[in-house]
């Protein structure tokens, strides 16, 4: 894709928060003395991650006429985020996140979302963002789990569609955010024809398809990483047959896998078919590390494999990127505060055995 003919890179669209984070590292929740507060929410952090990477980001957002939006503000500007699109929504709040840290595997979280600001966007809102004069929007699917946000970010997406701004969608699976799991893959499959590009874990990948609640299942009041059962292979068939062109599958610290139909986005060569599947995949392997915390791992990866989509560069090297932000970022405390930089990640992935 050409680089050069759009003022920005990436716009990203839906959520913002305030994130507190316990600072008593494998303390059970009801133990926590202290928390340190960062800012989160999936377009967010990524927006964040791509602008440290080097690209032109704007958010698309809203936060309430509060203390706590001009604190999630405040830190946008200072990280040269495009903020001029983020409104301020009268009589809503903005949002925050409480986590526990418990390595390796229990994050309980609670989100406080009730009249918040964000899920307030509008179709004004997208009329006066610059989706038009950018080569790709992100949006996410808890920015599709309620109205007015809902018909937001999908006439967004229709609007990149005709300014040929790549669509990529964050699955960004939040099952305490829907009123029931089903109307979650409802809504995003009757979104997938307006996508160019899905990034998501094997558990979103499954939920994209369910249509049996009882697919889900939390553990330890991880909302952020539920469980979902079902047959992953089938899953990405279906939900490439609805349309994206290129399904990213995100795999912990095994790395990732990238799924492509015949047609490939714009800039970015199609790599046909093999052995008669019309889905070829490509196997890219992770970074191993000790790690802290997971939550804002998969908004890191989706920064480096965006920064690599942008700059033309294969899907093995762009996803390897994508790798190891997400490895750097398991190792830190927070997420948007601990996005890497392009120098910083460049040096981890030259210690690491190279791209």
């Amino acid at each position: 894709m050409n680089i050069t003919g759009r003022s920005y890179d990436v716009v990203a669209m839906g959520r913002s928060s305030i994130d507190l984070y316990s600072n008593d590292i494998g303390a059970p929740f009801a133990e926590i003395t202290s928390f340190a507060a960062y800012v989160g929410g999936c377009p967010t952090n990524i927006s964040v991650g791509t602008r440290r990477l080097g690209l032109r980001s704007a958010l698309l957002t809203a936060v309430g006429e509060d203390q706590i939006g001009n604190f999630i503000l405040h830190f946008l500007q200072r990280e040269g985020v495009e903020t001029r699109f983020v409104s301020r929504k009268s009589g809503r709040h903005s949002s925050a996140v409480v986590l526990g840290i418990e390595p390796p595997d229990r994050f309980p979280l609670t989100y406080y979302r009730d009249n918040c600001a964000d899920i307030e966007l509008t179709i004004d809102d997208v009329l006066a963002a610059p989706i038009d004069d950018s080569h790709a929007l992100l949006i996410s699917g808890t920015g599709l789990s309620k109205e007015p946000s809902r018909s937001a970010t999908l006439f967004a997406a229709e609007v990149a569609r005709q300014a040929g701004t790549t669509v990529v969608l964050d699955i960004d699976f939040r099952p305490d955010q829907w009123h029931d799991h089903r109307a979650f893959g409802v809504t995003l499959r009757s979104a997938l024809h307006l996508v160019d590009l899905v990034i998501g874990t094997e558990d979103e990948i499954k939920a994209v398809v369910l249509t049996d609640p009882d697919q889900v299942n939390l553990v330890s009041s991880q909302v952020s990483d539920a469980r979902v059962s079902g047959n992953v292979r089938s899953a990405v068939q279906m939900l490439l047959d609805l349309g994206p062109r290129v399904l990213v599958q995100k795999r912990g610290a095994a790395g990732a896998t990238v799924h492509l139909t015949a047609v490939c986005p714009p800039g970015m060569p199609p790599l046909g078919v093999s052995n008669g599947d019309p889905i070829q995949t490509i196997d890219v392997p992770g970074f191993p590390v000790e790690v802290q915390n997971i939550l804002g791992a998969g908004d890191a990866f989706a920064s480096g494999f965006l920064c690599g989509f942008i700059k033309e560069w294969d899907w093995y090297k762009a996803t390897r990127l994508g790798n190891a932000c997400g490895a750097i970022l398991v190792t830190k405390h927070g997420c948007a505060n601990f996005m890497p930089t392009y120098d910083e990640v460049m040096t981890f992935v030259q210690n690491h055995g190279g791209f």
